[in-house]
């Protein structure tokens, strides 16, 4: 699997560390920086490239980090088909992935252990979409808000 990673300088470490451990599992890494470490670096450029890179290539999966992965998944989340997930537990990986087919994950490095991060990581390339269709319908509802503004319809309205 085509796998894009992008972090900011509180997730270089682990970035670099997971730029590894994709490809000693065989996944095909497209590390969208930064590739030296600046204390004074900005998340937005190095999340959205990794989001336009997943956009792009739908087959793909992505990777932000950054120090709580919250500005990160934000970011990435303003690329158009975009689903970025904050992952916080391996439940959060797999549910984010199994529910909600989010594309990209958000990992905060400095909430977590290198080994937890990991494992999130490992979750959620491991875990499809379920493909039940509430949770097709809530994507396509999502997707129609994204890309012409309309509100999904609401049986109380």
């Amino acid at each position: 699997m085509r796998v894009y990673i992008g972090s900011d300088h509180a997730g270089f470490e682990l970035k670099n560390h997971l730029v590894s451990w994709l490809k000693d599992h065989g996944h095909d890494v497209t590390d969208c920086g930064p590739q030296v470490y600046d204390p004074e670096d900005d998340y937005p450029g190095y999340c959205l490239r990794t989001a336009e890179g997943v956009a792009g290539d739908p087959a793909s999966l992505g990777i932000v980090i950054g120090g709580s992965g919250n500005g990160e998944q934000i970011a990435a989340n303003k690329v158009r088909g975009i689903r970025a997930a904050l992952a916080w537990s391996e439940e959060t990986a797999q549910l984010s992935r199994e529910h909600n087919n989010a594309n990209v994950v958000g990992i905060g490095a400095r909430m977590h252990t290198q080994e937890e991060a990991t494992r999130f990581v490992e979750v959620f390339l491991a875990t499809p979409f379920s493909g039940a269709e509430r949770h097709s319908r809530r994507i396509a509802q999502l997707a129609t808000y994204e890309t012409i503004g309309q509100l999904p319809s609401l049986p109380d309205a």
